[in-house]
């Protein structure tokens, strides 16, 4: 009975989750960076991030939050701080005559849980994600769907989520692509750090204008 509404969230969620933002640039900056163990964590950070965005929608607080500008504009800030924030390290990352660390346990490498939580807090405090999820649990899904077959849906965004992004971690964590990336050094770094600056700001410069069209 429910199998066409799943069909039709499973594409939307695929036209979603495909399109480059914040998550994809963690992923694809920790795989290069940081290696395979690294990029993996990161991936099933995101993957779980979508679990956030799955029980505020299922409990209504979604809703609540988009309507408040308030609200969501300080959703907004915290996730342009922490985007900000990311990317500045990465612009602060100096040459190194070596290149990027490649070896596969390099004493760098960041532990399990902080691969994990970047991508978790990325996703977690994603609007865009919160928009998305909103427009799916209220267009897409109808009310009348069972919460337990709603949340059988989360599930699996949750799961095919965490499935995307550990194969792009897979690709970008190859020794040959690494390699490839070592060329450029620490520019690397810090393209992928004014990539999430200037996603950070992009969030500020949206807030800021929803506030303007507020008064």
């Amino acid at each position: 009975m429910y199998w066409t509404e799943f069909f039709t969230v499973a594409l939307v969620h695929l036209l979603a989750v495909a399109s480059p933002g914040p998550d994809f640039a963690v992923v694809v900056r920790e795989s290069v960076s940081q290696g395979r163990r690294a990029g993996l964590f990161t991936a099933w950070g995101v993957g779980a991030g979508i679990l956030v965005h799955v029980a505020y929608s299922l409990l209504g607080i979604g809703l609540i939050v988009s309507q408040s500008i308030v609200a969501f504009n300080v959703l907004k800030y915290l996730a342009a701080a922490y985007l900000v924030w990311i990317g500045i390290k990465a612009l602060r990352a100096k040459p190194d005559p070596e290149g990027l660390k490649i070896k596969a346990h390099a004493t760098h490498e960041l532990s399990a849980w902080k691969s994990f939580s970047i991508g978790f807090i990325t996703n977690g405090l994603n609007p865009k994600a919160t928009l998305f999820f909103l427009s799916l649990f209220t267009l897409v899904i109808s009310h009348e769907t069972p919460l337990w077959v709603q949340g059988g849906y989360g599930l699996y965004l949750a799961i095919a989520t965490g499935a995307w992004f550990t194969m792009v971690a897979l690709l970008f964590s190859q020794q040959r692509v690494r390699v490839g990336f070592a060329r450029m050094g620490h520019w690397f770094d810090r393209v992928m750090g004014a990539v999430l600056v200037g996603l950070g700001v992009q969030l500020v410069l949206s807030a800021a204008r929803a506030e303007v069209s507020a008064h």
